[in-house]
């Protein structure tokens, strides 16, 4: 028989150190991926607090201060109301006027503004001649500031040597005098001018990079086929950019609800409040009244009627049936 020696394993000998090092290398490891991972949250972190400080807080507060009669005079008691604030709205007639010509001015420029801006994005989506300038053109109102825009209406429509009279007095044939900022109609149309001319711009920009991502064999396939170019935008290119619409007209329609800037310096909410819209009384009962507390209340229910109708909206323009 052959004798068979049992070989006894050896134990593996490091070198001084050897382990200590390995586990070193492997904490570093760790902890450069667990720094990894956490560099994106903090590089949140100042734009977490200045939303939390700057947005976050100001709208939970503004609904704490709508159930308080509330005065910002130092030592002054800011007694608890309840919903009386609300209630208040219900009853207050300068309110349903205000509303009223805050939804006209929704329901009269926003489709205005969109039929333009889509008009004015089919033309300029083909490279045109001097198609740069005219897209810059468009686009110019949108950065320029509301304060100037509005002072600059309120001369052309002044009664005072205004040009919009002398070119009615042109084509009446006789000299024309019209008050236009204190008269109720001739002043919201004058609003409406100045909201249709501002933001004309802002959606040609989102139609125009809407239209430019419209799938081109789609559209020449459906002309091919003999489709009429009415035929071609109702079902090929506006079902491309429904998404677009939405996004616009939800847009549109919570801007057109915080509209102020030219109601506040071109006709200060008259003649008799005539023209007031939501924003505007709003300002004008918190700074001028001191009525924080109405303010609020009024603001929050705003709040409120918006999200739900763009809630409302979006779904409503996302069904694909349309």
């Amino acid at each position: 028989m052959i004798a068979t020696e049992t070989i006894e394993p050896r134990p593996v000998q490091f070198a001084p150190g050897a382990s200590s090092r390995g586990l070193t290398a492997r904490r570093s490891r760790r902890s450069y991926r667990a720094g990894r991972a956490a560099t994106p949250y903090l590089l949140l972190v100042p734009a977490t607090v200045m939303y939390a400080t700057f947005i976050v807080y100001p709208i939970f507060r503004q609904f704490d201060i709508s159930f308080f009669n509330w005065h910002i005079f130092p030592g002054a008691s800011n007694p608890y109301v309840g919903f009386s604030n609300y209630t208040k709205i219900f009853h207050d007639p300068v309110v349903r006027t205000a509303a009223f010509n805050s939804f006209l001015y929704i329901v009269v420029t926003v489709p205005v503004q969109m039929a333009i801006g889509l008009f004015a994005a089919a033309i300029l989506t083909d490279r045109l001649p001097g198609s740069a300038l005219w897209r810059a053109a468009i686009y110019i109102p949108v950065v320029t500031s509301w304060v100037v825009v509005s002072y600059i209406f309120a001369y052309i429509f002044s009664s005072q040597g205004g040009v919009m009279n002398d070119v009615v007095g042109f084509f009446a044939g006789h000299t024309v005098n019209v008050d236009w900022t204190a008269e109720t109609w001739p002043a919201n149309m004058v609003i409406w001018i100045i909201g249709i001319w501002k933001g004309v711009g802002w959606s040609f920009l989102i139609f125009l990079a809407a239209l430019d991502g419209v799938p081109r064999p789609q559209v020449e396939s459906a002309r091919i086929d003999g489709a009429s170019e009415r035929r071609v935008w109702r079902y090929v290119v506006l079902p491309s950019i429904r998404p677009a619409v939405a996004f616009v007209t939800v847009l549109l329609v919570i801007g057109g609800a915080q509209v102020f800037t030219q109601v506040y310096l071109v006709t200060q909410g008259g003649p008799y409040n005539s023209t007031q819209v939501l924003m505007s009384y709003m300002y004008q009962q918190a700074f001028t009244y001191f009525a924080f507390g109405y303010a609020a209340a009024l603001a929050s229910l705003l709040a409120v009627v918006l999200f739900g109708f763009s809630f409302a909206e979006i779904r409503f323009l996302r069904r694909q049936d349309i």
